[in-house]
């Protein structure tokens, strides 16, 4: 099956920052400010969101990879901005380019790729695990 994703294609998401969003959240002795993993999480999702409304109800897509950077702390409270741009398309596997920004700078950036599936086969081989 062909898909419709090109070079280029972007997609933005915002999350105003919160308590729960605190590094934390992870390990008690960190900097109470927006955690990383939350940035990978926002990352995933603004990527994963710019495909679902291109996929057949059969199929979704699951993170492979992420090679990141955090280079900014950012207050809780604040909004941070996510923009992914589609770098590579191999059939199946799709390269983004991710970024964020905080309300005063960029706070980080990352190479992310993704990869389509078929739900069905995904959740028995999810199954085939447990038993």
């Amino acid at each position: 099956m062909g898909y419709p994703f090109t070079v280029g294609m972007k997609h933005e998401k915002r999350l105003k920052t919160g308590p729960e969003h605190s590094a934390q959240k992870f390990f008690p002795h960190l900097p109470n400010v927006f955690g990383t993993p939350f940035l990978v999480g926002l990352f995933e999702g603004v990527s994963a969101e710019l495909m679902a409304p291109h996929l057949p109800s059969t199929e979704q897509s699951v993170g492979i990879a992420m090679n990141l950077q955090h280079t900014a702390p950012t207050p809780l409270g604040m909004e941070v901005r996510a923009v992914t741009e589609i770098t590579q398309v191999e059939g199946r596997k799709l390269t983004f380019k991710v970024e964020a920004f905080d309300e005063k700078e960029k706070i980080g950036e990352a190479v992310h790729e993704r990869f389509i599936i078929n739900v069905e086969k995904f959740n028995k081989r999810v199954e085939g695990k447990k038993a």
